[in-house]
């Protein structure tokens, strides 16, 4: 592995790590939201061949269909 991979996986294994402290302390709403839009990105992505604006459109819908699973009553 070539030190600048190396530098890569370090930088973004920081920034995944940080990412995730972040929910520490999120609702079920929000977290079922940030799910959603996580799983409709990667969805987006994968059904448009790895488009921006599939992307971008599926963590869209899929974050407003995770925030809505469970709405308040």
């Amino acid at each position: 592995m070539t030190t600048s991979k190396k530098i890569m996986t370090v930088g973004a294994t920081a920034i995944l790590l940080l990412g995730l402290s972040a929910c520490g302390n999120m609702s079920e709403r929000d977290r079922n939201t940030a799910i959603g839009a996580g799983a409709g990105g990667v969805a987006g992505s994968v059904l448009t061949g790895g488009s921006t604006a599939g992307t971008v459109g599926g963590a869209v819908v899929g974050g407003v269909i995770g925030n809505q699973v469970k709405k308040n009553r």
